[in-house]
Parts: structure tokens; C-alpha cells; sequence
């Protein structure tokens, strides 16, 4: 099992690597800590070890979930209000 500060690294690189662009070579998986490829046929990443195959836009999703929240639990449940209050007010017959 690999030590915290491992994992951590991995995570700090992975997020960096996508915000930075890179396309043909993603080091990390956010699932399994495995190298990531991009192919430009099918336009995904997918892992070498453990084989998850996600979108440019589904590693951006992932990171968002992964980055730690710098929001108060306060501020973090006004913002889940307001969303919700957006939401009900909104026309939900789509």
C-alpha cells in the first residue's frame, strides 16, 4: 500500500496535469494511481493498469471532486441553498 504522502503526490501531479494541458501523456489515474494515455482516435484517457477510460471533460469533473474545498461548512451550505433554491424555482419539465 503506498504512504500518504505517495498518494498525495500523485493526486497534486495528476490534477496538474490536467490543468496544464498535457493530451499525450497523463501520468496518473485518480482511480488506481496508473499511467494514463491519450488516445486522439477515440479522444479519452485511459489507464494503462487498471483501464478506466474517461473524457477530457470527465478528468476536469474528477478533479473538481478531488480539489479540497476552500469554502466554510457556512459558506458551502448557502452555496447547496442557493443551488437547490435555483433548481425548484427553475421549469423541471425538460
Amino acid at each position: 500500500m503506498a504512504a500518504p504522502k505517495d498518494i498525495s503526490y500523485r493526486i497534486h501531479s495528476f490534477i496538474r496535469s490536467i490543468t496544464e494541458g498535457e493530451r499525450n501523456h497523463m501520468p496518473f489515474c485518480p482511480e488506481c494511481g496508473g499511467e494514463m494515455r491519450y488516445s486522439s482516435a477515440t479522444k479519452r484517457y485511459a489507464c494503462q493498469s487498471c483501464g478506466l477510460s474517461v473524457t477530457h471533460q470527465e478528468l476536469l469533473e474528477m478533479r473538481e471532486q478531488m480539489r479540497p474545498s476552500d469554502e466554510s461548512e457556512e459558506e458551502q451550505r448557502q452555496r447547496q441553498r442557493k443551488e437547490y433554491l435555483k433548481w425548484w424555482l427553475s421549469d423541471k419539465k425538460k
